[in-house]
């Protein structure tokens, strides 16, 4: 057993133990030694880094208090609060379970292959409490005997498979701290002179691990001397948790580890003999995971400690505004790949081809038009995670708009030779005490270092909607823009689904053809028909399972018919085939000119 540590005395106690693997369950104790008379207590309705409301008290069943060995009652007051009809002083103690089966980095998950929790689903705040000190005892229960645990917590009393009490200064880093179990990859390394350890369940044996660990080291390498030069990160321990899915995608940051999920296939796969490592390229699944590593680690310093004003202090109990996530998840969103390429990892044409990607996807999103990438922050709550059909009309990616914003940005102070967005962000950490940070002190900083205002430009790209410069930006920093035809689905103002031989609309972009002729989301596209190729004859149709058949069967004529099937019912949509549209393409132009930026 490790020592316990010197920490002050906790008030509250939860001891969370795998209750049932089948039936998805966690049994929670919690044990609050100086409760307050009527002590009231709240489960978290969303969790940091994930701007929705989840209800998590959906989860939480069998509830019970007692006091002394007597039961005491509960009040439920809403959806997520209740109160104990309890005396003051004498120890509390409530106990009930939490059903584990959400298998995204926000919740919980336990079955027989793994366990997984977060505390903001899973443990109780008490009420006027949140400031003291917590303690998590995480039990075995009925875990299997070769099952361990990893989390960022400061282990307090623990076994070497890391079962036992750990410690947290407050429910903030309780709920900051998730908590991964099972049969899992572990290893270790150190960055910026600070001991990391990446776990990793659901991956085979085939999986190259010593290159995944040694790529992700050398991302944390290269921001940590972004951020401090030789000196060290802000914190004493570092844990990524990573869990392969058949098909799963997504992470979630922390203030010293970070959840992630990617699909098996996007692993490196080990080599034979002496067989070189295959160049990463842009498309490359494992390039994908690298990004999403790079980029929850880089929130370890932009978003959980430098971080938006209204987020100083988190309310668990409802939606907390914010204007910024433009810059605080869009300038991750730009940081992320930029330091594949700065670690090494990719070469410049991958780096261009990943910001060439981002570019179509914003430009091919006609909601960009409409929204402001400072509305879609705020209105992340009610329209980023909650995607219809009607989505890219109204909407725009404050992670993708905002990561463009960043990189007009970086190339602009580049261009007028003064500074970098690297200066700014290093100096808005020291202006802001790696604390809360509010628009104005971008712009203060942006006038420091840059020698003017940038006002105009942070007023035209973050609160307007017009689109940025970024060719006359990226050419004259040694970048080559190419425009070349769009997909088809994009020239059609459409996006589909192909499977199966089936064709389906799932979105109809505004201005589009797709949406003058009347085709709607849900629509399955069966066939189409041409006019008679002469007078008296008889119309032409086919069966369709992919846009490439129409575009094949349709040769030079310009006008057809759609025939849809929609609610069962048949429809014959007359289409009018649109001019043709492009895409943008950045490759290399002058390498010596893009070295500064991409190699610093």
């Amino acid at each position: 057993m490790s020592r316990p540590r010197g920490k002050a005395a906790a008030s509250v106690h939860f001891r969370v133990e795998v209750l049932d693997l089948h039936a998805h369950l966690f049994g929670v104790t919690l044990t609050v030694t100086e409760p307050a008379r009527a002590q009231r207590f709240a489960l978290p309705v969303w969790i940091p880094g994930s701007y929705l409301v989840r209800e998590f008290s959906q989860h939480l069943q069998g509830l019970q208090a007692s006091q002394g060995g007597a039961p005491v009652a509960l009040k439920q007051l809403d959806k997520h609060r209740w109160q104990a009809a309890n005396a003051a002083g004498a120890p509390l103690e409530l106990r009930y379970q939490i059903y584990a089966f959400d298998a995204s980095v926000r919740t919980a998950w336990l079955d027989a292959t793994r366990g997984f929790f977060n505390a903001t689903s899973t443990c109780l705040r008490v009420l006027g409490h949140e400031d003291r000190p917590h303690t998590l005892d995480i039990a075995r229960g009925n875990a299997p005997a070769d099952w361990a645990v990893a989390t960022g917590l400061a282990p307090q009393r623990v076994d070497e498979q890391g079962w036992g009490t750990h410690h947290a200064a407050d429910y903030d880093e309780l709920a900051d701290c998730p908590v991964t179990l099972g049969r899992f990859f572990s290893a270790e390394f150190t960055a910026g002179g600070v001991p990391h350890r990446f776990v990793m369940t659901g991956a085979g044996g085939w999986a190259d691990t010593e290159r995944l660990v040694e790529d992700t080291r050398r991302i944390c390498e290269t921001q940590i001397a972004f951020w401090h030069g030789d000196g060290a990160p802000p914190f004493e321990r570092y844990v990524f948790m990573l869990h392969a899915s058949g098909d799963g995608y997504g992470g979630l940051e922390h203030r010293n580890s970070t959840a992630l999920i990617c699909q098996r296939s996007d692993l490196p796969a080990r080599r034979t003999g002496d067989a070189k490592p295959a160049a990463l390229k842009a498309g490359d699944g494992y390039t994908t995971l690298l990004g999403l590593i790079s980029h929850e680690y880089f929130h370890t310093w932009n978003v959980k400690r430098l971080r938006p004003a209204e987020f100083a202090r988190y309310d668990y109990d409802r939606e907390n505004h914010t204007e910024l996530l433009w810059f605080f998840e869009g300038f991750t969103s730009y940081y992320d790949d930029l330091f594949l390429r700065r670690a090494g990892l990719i070469d410049d044409a991958a780096y261009l081809q990943l910001v060439t990607k981002t570019v179509n996807q914003v430009l091919q999103t006609p909601g960009r038009q409409l929204q402001t990438v400072a509305q879609a922050s705020f209105d992340a709550w009610t329209k980023y995670y909650r995607v219809g059909e009607n989505t890219p009309n109204a909407t725009v990616s404050y992670y993708t708009k905002g990561a463009l914003v960043a990189l007009a940005l970086d190339l602009t102070l580049r261009q007028e030779g003064r500074a970098t967005l690297d200066d700014v962000m290093r100096a808005l950490w020291q202006r802001c005490e790696a604390g809360p940070m509010r628009e104005t002190d971008l712009r203060r900083t942006l006038r420091q270092l840059g020698g003017r205002a940038y006002d105009a430009e942070l007023d035209a790209w973050v609160h307007g909607t017009a689109d940025l410069p970024l060719e006359a930006l990226l050419q004259a920093l040694g970048a080559k823009v190419q425009h070349d035809p769009a997909p088809l689905a994009q020239q059609l103002g459409l996006r589909v689904a192909e499977a199966g031989g089936t064709l389906t609309v799932k979105a109809v972009l505004r201005g589009g053809a797709g949406e003058a002729a009347g085709l709607a989301a849900g629509d399955e596209w069966l066939g189409v028909e041409f006019a008679p190729a002469r007078r008296g004859g008889a119309p032409e149709a086919w069966r369709v399972g992919k846009l490439d058949e129409v575009q094949a069967l349709r040769g030079p004529r310009t006008q057809l018919t759609a025939l849809v099937s929609r609610d069962r019912q048949l429809l014959r949509l007359p289409l009018q085939w649109p001019a043709p549209q492009t895409a943008w393409r950045v490759t290399v132009g002058d390498a010596t000119r893009l070295a500064p930026w991409l190699s610093v």
